[in-house]
């Protein structure tokens, strides 16, 4: 069977299906003939709008902290999770951590909890690679490699869900795979203050704006499209290969966040340029690079996105999207001052 076929006629719950990575692998899902897509969201970063619509699609709006709303989800008997409801990312955990350990830790507590009692056959994590590694690791970062040199509340609550999969995996038998993304972008992310660097540069320089660099723009990061990752997401949800364990899903490439800045400015005709700003206190990875060589061994994974076409597509969303988007970006009091005292008010 081709992994594809895999998910005909199958009850498949995504929570955080209403984000970027979410609504993407929604769409696919549904694509693929699943009987029902259950979108779980509670909307405090994504958007109805942004959900795939369709007849085998549900969309429930609650948190993955609240049981009644775990209940109602959960009596529909998912076959499949895909676990992406996060309280995300790295900055907002600085702000508030004690919402970060309530949504990332116990949250995926209760919906592995939930996932073991009505006998889920596969639970696939969303984790992050750019997180746990710490700053120390060794490039290109690969999975053995564990690090207790966390700097943000974030990092270690995806840590934490990690642990958590690992003792379901041992303990009760569910079966769990560990998906470790890195720098996801693509259509579908709104920007915002807590929001990825690439939607924030889309939106800046479409608005005329300079585009703010922390730190000298030598810095790299290893972009990947979210075609990859639902592509990466499906395969894990398939392969017995994958069950138990931790795999990067990434592009394996490095690119500058100078030419990343100067390229968003071209394609969208920003004259305004860049803009060098300090770097953030947490931020302390010059560097990102993951291997993705157990990926490719373990379930075939192959990102095929071209960087800059990715780019392309994702600023063609955002001129189709503009309005929705406009409406929805908030770059509020949270925001790292540095960022935040170039922007209008």
């Amino acid at each position: 069977m081709d992994y594809k076929e895999y998910y005909k006629d199958k009850i498949i719950l995504v929570t955080g299906g209403a984000g970027a990575i979410g609504s993407n692998l929604t769409r696919a899902l549904s694509e693929l003939r699943a009987k029902l897509v259950i979108v779980f969201d509670d909307l405090s970063s994504g958007y109805e709008w942004n959900i795939f619509s369709a007849p085998n699609v549900m969309f429930v709006k609650g948190s993955i902290i609240d049981d009644i709303a775990l209940k109602r989800v959960f009596q529909e008997r998912p076959e499949i999770v895909f676990h992406l409801a996060a309280f995300f990312a790295n900055q907002n955990s600085i702000d508030y951590p004690e919402k970060d350990i309530m949504v990332n830790g116990l949250g995926t507590l209760k919906v592995l909890e939930y996932s073991n009692f009505c006998k889920v056959k596969k639970f696939i994590y969303a984790s992050s690679g750019c997180s746990i590694y710490g700053s120390q690791a060794p490039l290109p970062l690969k999975e053995e490699f564990m690090s207790m040199d966390l700097s943000t509340p974030y990092q270690i609550t995806k840590m934490l869900g990690e642990l958590y999969c690992n003792f379901f995996w041992h303990h009760y038998g569910l079966k769990i795979v560990k998906t470790r993304f890195f720098n996801s972008y693509g259509p579908g992310e709104v920007p915002g203050q807590y929001r990825n660097v690439i939607p924030n540069f889309i939106y800046w320089a479409m608005k005329g704006l300079p585009l703010p660099i922390t730190g000298t723009g030598e810095e790299t990061r290893d972009f990947t499209y979210v075609g990859d990752l639902v592509d990466g997401l499906l395969r894990a949800g398939y392969y017995e290969s994958a069950i138990g364990e931790a795999m990067n899903l990434a592009s394996s490439k490095e690119i500058r966040i100078i030419d990343l800045a100067n390229l968003i400015n071209k394609l969208t005709g920003n004259k305004a340029g860049i803009k060098f700003v300090a770097r953030r206190k947490w931020d302390t990875k010059t560097r990102l690079l993951a291997s993705i060589e157990k990926a490719k061994k373990l379930i075939g994974y192959e990102p095929k996105m071209e960087f800059k076409e990715g780019i392309r597509r994702t600023i063609k969303w955002f001129k189709d999207n503009w309005n929705k988007i406009d409406a929805c970006a908030e770059f509020g009091p949270g925001i790292s001052s540095a960022v935040r005292d170039f922007l209008p008010k």
